[in-house]
């Protein structure tokens, strides 16, 4: 078995600046923003004067809320704006904006998936001429766009309808077109899928600890998780590839790999290990966990 690999992706948009003492200074493209990150125990490099003078937004937590806050914004701060990433034949524009809960609509380390989704596709459509790729808790849409780079035919899945609005407008930015949208609970999406037979060459999969369905479905990581990739196991075509990504604190790389083996079998390859930024400081903060299989 190998060891687990860390993995930051490189590209100019997005520079994590400093994080420390719960908080992380970021730039996506010409913007920075300060929001709290747990994963942040150690002190800031930098002194709380040069984060202020930094920083265009800044996120306060609401003092009733252990999620929600506001933004407080500086005169030149837009409430939106675009960044881009580019891979291969990837050129993705991607809208952000600030949101109650802190985020801004892109995980940044999730790039380093989304260079292996564009290059098994790429791939996979040598071999056969065409794939077909299922994003689950699709989110703003890096994953499938992505995959639909690269050729694929996608099935975008997320319970929240107004963040399928956002995908799509991602994938009209990004001059992209055909992705099959889908407003549902993963879970009762693809049980569906299983019983109707269908098959996919890739199935990308970035669930969170606790979630809804759009009908109160209720996700809860740790009772979900089994089922979810079983019925993932049996909609996979025998040559298919599996992203899982996880990021509840506490998760290691190792559980990931040991849930998608338990389900999907032995792979023909895999990959597996951390996601993590490095400051200016060469402070490394882990971002998530993740598993990568062929079959």
């Amino acid at each position: 078995m190998k060891n687990p690999e860390l993995l930051t992706p490189t590209w100019s948009d997005y520079e994590l600046i400093d994080c420390g003492d719960y908080e992380k200074l970021e730039r996506f493209g010409r913007y920075i923003t300060r929001r709290p990150e747990p994963q942040a125990i150690w002190h800031r490099s930098l002194s709380e004067a040069e984060w202020q003078r930094m920083a265009d937004a800044s996120f306060r937590r609401d003092a009733r809320s252990e999620e929600r806050g506001e933004w407080q914004l500086k005169p030149q701060m837009p409430s939106r704006w675009r960044v881009e990433y580019a891979h291969g034949p990837m050129h993705l524009r991607m809208r952000l904006a600030l949101t109650s809960f802190k985020h801004v609509g892109l995980f940044p380390e999730q790039a380093e998936n989304w260079n292996y989704i564009c290059d098994r596709v790429a791939e996979i459509r040598a071999a056969k001429g065409r794939a077909e790729v299922l994003n689950l808790f699709a989110y703003t849409g890096g994953a499938t766009l992505a995959a639909r780079s690269a050729g694929a035919e996608v099935t975008h899945v997320d319970s929240v309808k107004q963040v399928v609005t956002w995908s799509r407008e991602n994938m009209e930015a990004s001059g992209l077109d055909g992705v099959r949208w889908i407003v549902d609970d993963a879970l009762k999406f693809v049980r569906r899928e299983v019983k109707r037979g269908r098959q996919y060459d890739g199935i990308i999969l970035d669930p969170p600890a606790y979630g809804r369905g759009p009908d109160g479905e209720k996700w809860v990581l740790e009772q979900n998780i089994a089922e979810m990739l079983e019925c993932c196991a049996r909609l996979l075509s025998p040559e298919g590839f599996v992203v899982l990504n996880l990021y509840s604190m506490g998760l290691s790389a190792m559980l990931a790999r040991s849930a998608v083996r338990q389900a999907f079998g032995a792979a023909a390859e895999e990959q597996f290990g951390e996601l993590y930024f490095e400051d200016r400081a060469g402070k490394q903060l882990p971002l998530g966990v993740y598993y990568r299989m062929k079959r």
